[in-house]
């Protein structure tokens, strides 16, 4: 034990010696990550200042005037403020509550295909709706749903899917399953990889029908990928995509369509309300970081303090 310790420290020793004699060559390769991170990633987040200010294009983040926090009460205490986080936690809840355990289910169902090339061409099928631009996803979706599109005439009828607020979220979240459910798999295909093939065969030979086989070989070598998984889906549960929103979104479905980033777009860039689309959007953001680290703690709490 003390000579595996000490052969340890001796590489740790080497190796810090290594690279202080050659400190060159890895700022040569660390320095245009390190730039760009700081250009692109911290310097724009000076912008947040906006939010709290009467911003003037002319005199810029530092000349405008200072209103504290004047933007986020008039968001908080607008009358369609309750409509639009409804409609936002609408969308993002009930879309994780269908579509995050689909994936996972189609990592069983792969995983349980012996032939090498069927599983391929199945997996193929699978994955191809994920690299269909959002936008054209929506005009498919809208195409579909038209009222001469394949649906009405499937079922002999003339209705407008597009045009009903109440079918706008089946819409949006039976689409997003169809286009990323498949590519959201590789990850849980990835784990099951690591499933014990023995523990399998010995519960085959034991008389485990396929849940008992799940169950006791398959869930847990891919429980711990589920739960970061799970906790990541629910931290960004105030972020769902603005693009595949705003493209289905019509006049007659704005009561569920309208959510808090189609609401900041129309407000930053179409009514150059910069200062209070800033301050929405920030207050999106607060409430993604406390939901993340509140469902990190739960999440850990009931997982023997296995979390993020």
């Amino acid at each position: 034990m003390k000579t595996s310790t000490k052969t340890k420290d001796t590489r740790l020793h080497n190796t810090f010696v290594y690279v202080v004699q050659h400190w060159q060559l890895y700022a040569l390769f660390l320095l245009p990550a390190f730039a760009l991170t700081i250009i692109f990633k911290y310097i724009p987040m000076g912008g947040i200042l906006i939010a709290f200010e009467r911003y003037n294009p002319i005199k810029g983040i530092i000349g405008s005037d200072w209103v504290g926090l004047k933007h986020f009460k008039r968001f908080l205490s607008s009358p369609d403020f309750l409509s639009y986080l409804a409609n936002t936690l609408k969308l993002s809840v009930f879309g994780m509550l269908w579509g995050f355990p689909v994936p996972i289910l189609l990592a069983f169902l792969l995983n349980r295909i012996e032939r090498t090339g069927v599983k391929k061409k199945i997996q193929l099928a699978l994955y191809m709706p994920n690299f269909i631009s959002v936008i054209v996803l929506c005009g498919i979706v809208r195409i579909f749903l038209s009222v001469t599109g394949p649906v009405n005439l499937l079922f002999g009828s003339q209705i407008n899917f597009m045009t009903m607020p109440q079918a706008f979220r089946t819409i949006y979240i039976a689409s997003g399953i169809w286009q990323g459910a498949g590519w959201g798999s590789i990850i849980y295909t990835a784990a099951l990889s690591n499933a014990s093939k023995e523990l399998k065969e010995a519960a085959v030979i034991d008389g485990a029908n396929i849940f008992q086989q799940i169950k006791a070989v398959e869930w847990p070598a891919i429980k711990s990928t589920v739960i970061i998984q799970f906790i990541m889906q629910a931290g960004n549960i105030m972020s769902i995509g603005f693009e595949k929103a705003y493209a289905l979104q019509t006049d007659l479905n704005l009561a569920s369509s309208e959510i808090i980033s189609t609401y900041v777009y129309k407000k930053g860039l179409i009514d150059g309300d910069y200062s209070f689309s800033t301050a929405v959007g920030l207050f999106n953001t607060i409430i993604n970081v406390i939901l993340l680290v509140s469902v990190n703690k739960i999440v850990s709490q009931m997982n023997e303090g296995q979390g993020l």
